[in-house]
């Protein structure tokens, strides 16, 4: 299933749902960032998903970044909220999607790298090498805010 990310766009189609999801900013014992590139899309972003009913957020996390990554985390802290109306996500079934995201850094704590049927390429990323790689810019927001570990309060918009 594709996926187009419009981000204050006045053609931008308007939303018809809303989803809980998380990210998870995830780096090893290098401060390597663990960044998943998207199969509907093609970019790069931190892996996450959709929050499913009987789940803590945690649980959400942690069960999506082993499905995309093969990597098992333990959640550390949120790090951000982001709920811009301005964000919408089309997909070809015709959802229009309504941002809705709550990003957390985590840690690794086993597991090996692999792809899945959401991701083309997993891997570990250098800081300095993540602006060479296609990130949405919503994602690079998550991204800069959850490297910035003298954050006391969540970004919240």
């Amino acid at each position: 299933m594709g996926r187009i990310d419009y981000l204050h766009d006045p053609d931008a189609p308007p939303a018809n749902s809303v989803v809980p999801s998380v990210v998870a900013f995830v780096r090893d014992a290098t401060g390597r960032v663990l960044m998943i590139q998207r199969s509907d899309n093609g970019r790069w972003a931190l892996p996450g998903g959709g929050h499913d009913i009987g789940e803590t957020i945690a649980d959400t996390v942690v069960r999506e970044v082993r499905e995309e990554t093969g990597i098992e985390v333990e959640v550390a802290g949120l790090s951000g909220i982001y709920t811009d109306p301005g964000h919408v996500m089309r997909y070809d079934d015709g959802e229009v999607r309504q941002q809705f995201s709550l990003c957390f850094r985590a840690r690794p704590v086993g597991g090996r790298l692999r792809t899945s049927s959401e991701t083309t390429q997993v891997r570990w990323v250098d800081p300095g090498d993540l602006q060479g790689l296609d990130v949405h810019p919503t994602m690079r927001l998550r991204i800069e805010h959850a490297m910035d570990e003298s954050r006391s309060a969540p970004y919240i918009g």
